[in-house]
């Protein structure tokens, strides 16, 4: 079974902890993560995007403008057509659902693949745990800074770390997440990973 470094808050090794092969050394599929990746961006498209496609939706006036014959133009059943300025638009976007449904078990393979990914490049950093006495952000910081962090680092925790979350809010491209929220994008839009010992228990209880 591989092994980690423990690390403490200044960070300095404090020891080894053994992880689950089968999470984070298994066969990384890069199409199951792109597939996971395009799954939560289309979750969050909101689809509104709408026009006036419909003559009951437009305001306006259903008289014929003139007359079908003996006026030299062509002829008009009303100003709402969509050739009239002004008028409806075909082939228009209308409100729609983007999302689509992805499997269990290709949610626990792309997050396998790609904790193996950051395991391997060295990305993930284990601590006992995380614990700042104020919900400061220049705690938070010097946190960071101790233990050599990047500025797009993500915590993530086995339960709710308000002095934590609320020190992190105001930093940009730092987050901290709950493992029951673990997701791909997370996991790659993020230098470094940075778990507690709790939390691995818990990631690796969830995906084996």
């Amino acid at each position: 079974m591989p092994e980690l470094e423990l690390m403490d808050l200044n960070n300095q090794s404090v020891g080894k902890v053994e992880i689950s092969a089968d999470v984070f050394d298994a066969d990384v599929k890069e199409h199951l993560v792109q597939k996971y990746v395009v799954y939560q961006m289309a979750k969050r498209r909101l689809g509104t995007a709408a026009v006036k496609q419909n003559k009951r939706e437009l305001s306006g006036s259903g008289k014929k403008p003139w007359r079908q014959k003996g006026t030299g133009r062509a002829r008009s059943g009303n100003t709402r057509s969509p050739i009239w300025r002004g008028g409806l638009t075909v082939f228009g976007p209308s409100p729609r659902d983007y999302s689509f449904k992805l499997t269990k078990k290709c949610k626990q393979i792309a997050l396998r693949s790609v904790l193996t990914e950051r395991c391997r490049g060295g990305q993930l950093v284990i601590v006992d745990q995380v614990s700042l006495e104020n919900p400061k952000t220049k705690e938070a910081i010097a946190l960071m800074k101790k233990m050599e962090l990047p500025p797009k680092t993500l915590f993530l925790v086995d339960a709710e770390n308000a002095n934590l979350g609320f020190a992190v809010r105001n930093i940009p491209g730092v987050d901290v997440l709950r493992v029951d929220g673990l997701n791909v994008y997370d996991l790659l839009t993020h230098e470094k990973i940075v778990l507690t010992k709790d939390a691995l228990a818990k990631v690796e209880s969830r995906l084996n």
